[in-house]
């Protein structure tokens, strides 16, 4: 089954007051280093949605060797964002499951993403979701048995409604390090010091 991953940088980081995609770590910005793991991964393809300032966020990645969009309406919500990128990958790509991933949750590596793809496999489910903070949620993968549902989405709705919608055909992954996210300057600081403890130099 083909594969493709939607990394979805759209978004406006309000909250963060400057562009998220572009936070540098260890000499990396947030959305090369998600596009790297996505491109490391056992999915086939790959395409980031952009929105808010893509002229800027453009500069964060080598916009020559990565598939992107710009997807004017990105004002809509996440769901009309997630959607340009899945209706990319259903008429570009003809794949058939797709995960959806998130450029700010920093902890997200190949290994989680083909833990998604060979969960299902094995599974059988038509969704395999993570968990953490007693949810779920993404990085998720979906059959493309749900693509018209996740098409029906509106708003701020996300991929969870239909992950709780089909709860008896989800596969539920451990990933509790996906609570940490990067909406604020409270959460950049948390996730440093996460991020350092959990270096190769730092093993501990």
């Amino acid at each position: 089954m083909k594969t493709g991953i939607i990394l979805l940088a759209a978004g406006l980081s309000s909250r963060l007051g400057r562009p998220k995609q572009l936070i540098e770590i260890q000499g990396k910005k947030l959305i090369q280093k998600a596009i790297e793991e996505a491109q490391k991964s056992r999915a086939d393809s790959l395409v980031v949605v952009l929105g808010s300032n893509p002229e800027l966020i453009q500069t964060g990645f080598n916009i020559h060797k990565t598939p992107f969009i710009i997807h004017t309406s990105w004002k809509e919500g996440m769901a009309s964002s997630m959607q340009a990128g899945l209706r990319f990958m259903m008429e570009k790509e003809f794949v058939d499951q797709v995960i959806l991933m998130l450029c700010d949750q920093p902890f997200v590596e190949a290994s989680l993403l083909d833990r998604l793809i060979i969960e299902k496999y094995t599974a059988g489910k038509g969704i395999v979701a993570s968990a953490y903070s007693d949810t779920l949620g993404v990085p998720a993968l979906f059959d493309r048995l749900y693509f018209e549902e996740l098409l029906q989405l509106n708003g701020s709705e996300g991929a969870k409604k239909v992950i709780f919608n089909n709860h008896a055909d989800v596969q539920v992954v451990d990933f509790p390090l996906g609570a940490v996210d990067v909406d604020t300057e409270e959460d950049l600081d948390r996730f440093l010091r996460l991020y350092q403890q959990k270096s190769p130099l730092n093993p501990s």
